[in-house]
């Protein structure tokens, strides 16, 4: 497919740490690999004046600033990427969409349910003057995941009957380490659950296109004290949480996520167990999937690696030769030339915020649930009470 755009759109990006710098450098390659809409890395906003500035040079970005609500007045920004934390998704978003900006925004969706209703009522409404939105769930953007994807709706697994994640860091093992906004709840919502636990569940809602009825869940916090600027705080938040999901088909999910895991880095694991195959993915390990095929001889069965780097794999065919490995970063690449392939097809990018807002539903039952012990919560209802509102 051809892209052609006569006027470059103007991207803005907001928030220059981690996020930030991953996603400045996806604007800055996806152009060198990817047929895209032709666009201009505009502008760069942050708090700190000096800060953004050098983050902005480095980024590769035209210009910084320091008011992201500046920046929403200007016709020559056409695309908003939110890398901001949670805590300010929602306000911007909001303005975005109503000042008719495309908006990528990073996961979570939100940091509370009624803030993710409201920007999903907002993408709606923009939805209908061709303005696009999308949340950055940047792991469905791995080729493994989107081959074991096609793979299992191919019915190469049949029956999908349980399902394992496991997204386990270590970041926090040590008491030592110090406070910051990740650790408290008005900014960041939740811990674990919603930083890592939510890649793990939009993980099994897009491998298997299977929505979740039934929830239950417990969190822990193992460490309630880390250094701050004036000594010991409290932490707010989950170090760690386990959860239970029960699917509309019957298959069972079950997700661990943990940021005091000593010893792992960055290891989100996935097992698919079906009644013809299964599936084992391992982030650490990203150009590998493992696939296990119980229709051929007995004999030959056992589980064999795919080593996801041929042309006929996943977003490949931009990169390397065949064997010439990619990384995590790729994956940020790939999710920047979905949205941009999106604003100019006009097709709906996915995931949506209708799909954030599926996820922090999830998550808010999940503390619900642990809340009250670990009891059954239903999703049922209020997913088709929200669908029947976003109609």
């Amino acid at each position: 497919m051809t892209i052609s755009n006569s006027s470059p759109l103007g991207v803005a990006v907001i928030g220059y740490a981690f996020m930030g710098k991953a996603h400045s450098n996806a604007w800055r390659n996806v152009g060198s690999f990817f047929d895209v809409p032709a666009f201009e890395q505009k502008v760069l906003v942050g708090r700190d004046a000096g800060a953004v500035a050098e983050a902005a040079a480095k980024y590769g970005w035209a210009e910084s600033a320091t008011d992201w609500r500046a920046v929403l007045e200007r016709d020559d920004i056409h695309i908003v990427d939110i890398c901001a934390p949670g805590w300010m998704h929602a306000e911007i978003a909001t303005a975005a969409l109503a000042a008719g900006k495309h908006v990528l925004v990073e996961k979570p969706l939100a940091n509370t349910i009624a803030e993710a209703e409201a920007m999903t009522a907002a993408a709606i409404s923009a939805r209908t003057q061709g303005v696009q939105s999308m949340i950055g769930f940047n792991y469905r953007r791995v080729p493994a995941l989107a081959l074991a994807r096609e793979l299992i709706a191919e019915g190469r697994l049949g029956t999908v009957r349980h399902i394992r994640a496991a997204y386990l860091q270590d970041w926090l093992s040590d008491a030592k380490s110090p406070m910051t906004w990740r650790l408290r709840k008005e900014t960041a919502g939740s811990g674990a659950l919603g930083d890592i636990a939510s890649h793990a569940i939009d993980q099994i809602l897009y491998l298997l296109d299977d929505p979740v009825t039934e929830v239950s869940g417990r969190l822990q916090t193992f460490v309630d004290q880390r250094p701050g600027a004036d000594g010991l705080e409290d932490v707010t938040v989950d170090d760690a949480a386990w959860v239970n999901l029960t699917l509309a088909s019957g298959a069972i999910a079950s997700v661990e996520a943990s940021r005091v895991a000593t010893g792992q880095k960055n290891s989100l694991r996935l097992e698919i167990y079906g009644s013809l195959g299964s599936l084992t993915f391992d982030l650490e390990n990203l150009n590998e999937l493992k696939f296990m095929d119980t229709t051929v001889p007995v004999r030959e069965q056992g589980f064999r690696r795919i080593l996801v780097s041929e042309p006929e794999h996943p977003y490949l065919e931009a990169w390397w030769p065949q064997g010439h490995i990619i990384g995590w970063e790729h994956t940020f690449t790939h999710q920047i030339r979905d949205f941009l392939t999106a604003i100019a097809t006009g097709v709906a990018p996915s995931p949506s915020f209708e799909d954030g807002l599926n996820i922090q539903q999830i998550l808010a039952a999940v503390e619900e649930s642990a809340a009250a012990k670990s009891s059954l919560i239903q999703l049922s209802a209020r997913a088709t009470s929200t669908a029947t509102e976003g109609a």
